[in-house]
C-alpha cells in the first residue's frame, strides 16, 4: 500500500516529518536508553516509510536518520563529530540496513501492486467474458464490449465493422454524436482492417488520429476494428494497458465472430425453411391443382368428341363433376391469393355492422350439394347484436372452417354450428364428429401447409385454417380448436362486438 499524494515532494516531506518526530521523542527518552537502542527507532522509520511512501523517501529517511542520530545523540552532542569510532559502524549499519529494508519493502510492495493489477485485469476480463457469453443478440454483444472497455480504460469506445465485401466501407457502432468518424479517423481504421496492425494515437501509423485502433482478429481473419479515444488529449495508454486492451480485443473478436456466425446460420435456416415451404407449396399445388384440371379437361374432351353418344343423365353427371372440380380449383386459388395478401399486408378489412345469421347462411350456400349427405344443425339465439366485420372475409373464414370439418369427418356424420355471446364476443362454434386432432398437432393446425395425417387421402394445400386465423386476428378476434368428448373437434371463431371501421392487415 502506498499513500497517494498529488506531488512526489509531499512523500519526501512527510518522511522528514517522521524523522523529526522520532528525534523529538528520542530527546525526551534518551536518558533512559543507550544510543544504540535509539537507533532502532530510526530503523523503524525506514521500514514504515519504505512500506507506505516508497523507496526514495526511505533512502532519504535512512540518510537523515543517521545524521540526526549523530547530531543529537552521539557524543559530543549537537555536532557531527564522533568521539567513539564504534559509532561509525553503527552509522554504516543503520544506513545499509535502511537501504536493504527499503529495497526489500519496495520490491514486496511492487509485487503486491502487480498482483492487485493482475487481479483487477483478470476480474475485468472475466466480467467481459461473462456478459459476452449471456449476450445472444449482435447488438447486445456490441453494447457489452463498448461498456466494459470504456469503463476499464476510462475512454470513449467505438467498434467498426465491415458493411460489405470490401475493406473500404466500415460502419461505426454506436453512432456517437461526440465522436465523428472524419476522413482521418476512418483512414486509420481502414488501415488497421487491411494490415491487421494497430494504428492511430500512440503508434507510428497514422499517429495524428485522435483514437487508438486495434484489429479484432480471430483464426478466420479480421472481423472488425476496436477504437478507443481518451477524454484528454495528453493521455496515452501505458504498456500494461495496451496488453490488457489487446486481451479485450481478442475476447471481443471471438464474440463478434460468434454472433456473425449465428446470424449467418439463422439466415441459412430461414433459407432452408423457405425452400421447404416452397417445395411443400409446389408439391401441394402440383397435386391439388392438377387433379381438378385433369377432371375438367377430361370432361370437356368427352363432351366435345362423344356428346352424341351420351345420354342426358351421363352428360349432367359429367358436367356436375366438372363444376365441382372447378369450384374446388377456385377455392384453392382463392386461398393462395388470400395468404399472399395477408403476408404482404395488402388485405384490406372493411368493417360494417352485419348479422351473424346472414354470415352463417352465406357460408353454407357456398357448399351446395356437398352438404346433401350431411345433417347440419344451426343454433343461433335471438337478440344477437350486429357485429362490425368484413362480411366477405368472415364468410370465407367460415367456409374454410366448415370445409375442414367436412374433409376430416366421415360422410354422413353431422356438422353442428352454434353461435353464442360470451364476454363481449360473439363466438361461432363449428363442431364435427371426426377423429379429432392428436396432441402434438394441436399447436400446428393453424400453421401454413400443415395437415393432420389421415389414413385416407385428404386433399388441400393446408392454407385454409392459416388464412382463417389471419383474417380473424385482423378483426381483433381469436380462433382456436378443441377436441370433443366422443370424437371430433370444435373450431371456435370469436369476434369482438365492437371494433374500428377500416384497416389493413399487418
Amino acid at each position: 500500500m502506498r499513500w497517494g499524494f498529488r506531488h512526489s515532494w509531499q512523500r519526501y516531506a512527510l518522511s522528514l516529518v517522521l524523522v523529526a518526530a522520532t528525534s523529538l521523542v528520542g530527546i525526551f527518552v534518551h536518558r533512559y536508553f543507550s544510543p544504540i537502542n535509539l537507533v532502532m527507532f530510526y530503523l523503524l522509520d525506514v521500514v514504515v516509510v519504505a512500506a507506505y511512501l516508497g523507496r526514495g523517501p526511505a533512502i532519504l529517511t535512512s540518510i537523515v536518520g543517521v545524521l540526526v542520530f549523530d547530531f543529537f545523540f552521539v557524543p559530543p552532542s549537537l555536532t557531527l563529530a564522533v568521539a567513539d569510532a564504534e559509532y561509525l559502524i553503527t552509522f554504516l549499519a543503520l544506513f545499509v540496513v535502511g537501504l536493504v529494508v527499503s529495497s526489500l519493502v519496495a520490491q514486496v510492495r511492487g509485487q503486491a501492486e502487480a498482483a492487485r493489477r493482475r487481479e483487477a485485469e483478470t476480474a475485468a476480463l472475466y466480467a467481459l467474458s461473462r456478459d459476452l457469453a449471456v449476450a445472444g443478440e449482435f447488438e447486445a454483444i456490441v453494447e457489452a464490449i463498448i461498456a466494459h472497455v470504456g469503463q476499464t480504460f476510462e475512454r470513449r469506445v467505438t467498434i467498426l465493422l465491415p458493411t460489405g465485401v470490401t475493406t473500404n466501407a466500415l460502419s461505426a457502432y454506436p453512432q456517437d454524436r461526440e465522436w465523428m468518424m472524419d476522413e482521418r479517423e476512418m483512414e486509420a481504421a481502414v488501415q488497421v482492417f487491411r494490415s491487421g496492425a494497430p494504428a492511430g494515437r500512440g503508434t507510428c501509423v497514422q499517429p495524428e488520429a485522435q483514437a487508438h485502433y486495434l484489429p479484432l482478429r480471430t483464426a478466420r481473419g479480421i472481423v472488425g476494428v476496436l477504437g478507443v479515444r481518451p477524454e484528454q488529449s495528453g493521455s496515452y495508454l501505458a504498456p500494461g494497458e495496451r496488453l490488457l486492451l489487446e486481451a479485450f480485443a481478442s475476447q471481443s473478436a471471438l464474440a463478434i465472430e460468434r454472433a456473425q456466425l449465428a446470424r449467418a446460420a439463422h439466415q441459412v435456416d430461414l433459407l432452408q425453411a423457405t425452400e421447404r415451404l416452397q417445395t411443400a407449396l409446389l408439391n401441394s399445388i402440383s397435386h391439388d391443382l392438377r387433379t381438378p384440371l385433369v377432371t375438367i379437361t377430361g370432361t370437356l374432351s368427352v363432351l366435345e368428341g362423344d356428346e352424341p353418344l351420351l345420354d342426358a343423365s351421363t352428360r349432367h353427371a359429367m358436367v356436375q363433376a366438372a363444376l365441382e372440380e372447378a369450384e374446388r380449383l377456385n377455392r384453392l386459388v382463392e386461398n393462395l391469393l388470400d395468404m399472399s395478401r395477408i403476408e404482404a399486408g395488402a388485405l384490406r378489412v372493411t368493417r360494417q355492422p352485419c348479422d351473424v345469421e346472414d354470415v352463417v347462411g352465406s357460408a353454407l350456400e357456398r357448399f351446395g350439394q356437398r352438404l346433401e349427405d350431411r345433417s347440419v344443425s344451426i343454433v343461433i339465439p335471438d337478440g344477437l347484436p350486429l357485429i362490425p366485420l368484413d362480411f366477405v372475409l368472415i364468410v370465407q373464414v367460415l367456409v374454410n372452417v366448415i370445409d375442414n370439418a367436412l374433409k376430416y369427418s366421415p360422410a354422413g356424420t353431422p356438422i353442428e354450428i352454434d353461435v353464442g355471446e360470451v364476454d363481449a364476443e360473439v363466438q361461432i362454434r363449428v363442431a364435427d364428429r371426426g377423429v379429432g386432432i392428436p396432441p402434438e398437432g394441436m399447436a400446428h393446425i393453424f400453421d401454413k401447409f400443415y395437415r393432420v395425417q389421415r389414413p385416407d387421402n385428404v386433399t388441400g394445400t393446408g392454407l385454409g385454417l392459416s388464412i382463417a386465423r389471419g383474417v380473424v386476428e385482423a378483426h381483433g378476434g381469436r380462433i382456436w380448436a378443441e377436441n370433443r368428448p366422443g370424437g371430433g373437434i370444435t373450431m371456435v371463431v370469436a369476434l369482438p362486438e365492437a371494433g374500428p371501421g377500416s384497416e389493413h392487415v399487418g
